[in-house]
């Protein structure tokens, strides 16, 4: 079984004109989506990300405030999950709540690094 990084990006400029009602729906979703990969034993991790970061460059010598990306780029959000393929990685993300929004879902496979 390989791990497999989600990168959450997008639709909070839709989710903002959501009312609290259905904010919290949507919220209610997600945590439905992660307990049952959590009772399956895919899941490893997951947090929602603070809009504040810095940028740092050129070995910690310049650090700017950002990220200062297009919305829709911006990383809101990560989740870790054991997989048996990147196949069945990509059908699990398929049930992530962020399309609701038309946010995005970037699949990476976590390498193996024998040191």
């Amino acid at each position: 079984m390989a791990k497999y990084l989600y990168l959450f990006r997008g639709g909070d400029q839709n989710m903002a004109s959501a009312s609290p009602e259905e904010s919290q729906i949507h919220l209610q979703k997600w945590g439905v989506w992660m307990q049952d990969l959590a009772e399956k034993g895919k899941l490893i991790d997951g947090l929602p990300l603070t809009r504040d970061g810095k940028v740092v460059e050129k070995s910690g010598e310049v650090i700017h405030d950002g990220p200062f990306t297009e919305g829709t780029e911006i990383v809101g959000g990560y989740m870790l999950i054991n997989a048996d393929s990147f196949d069945e990685a990509l059908k699990i993300s398929k049930g992530c709540p962020i399309y609701e929004y038309n946010g995005t879902t970037e699949v990476r496979e976590i390498m193996k690094l024998d040191i």
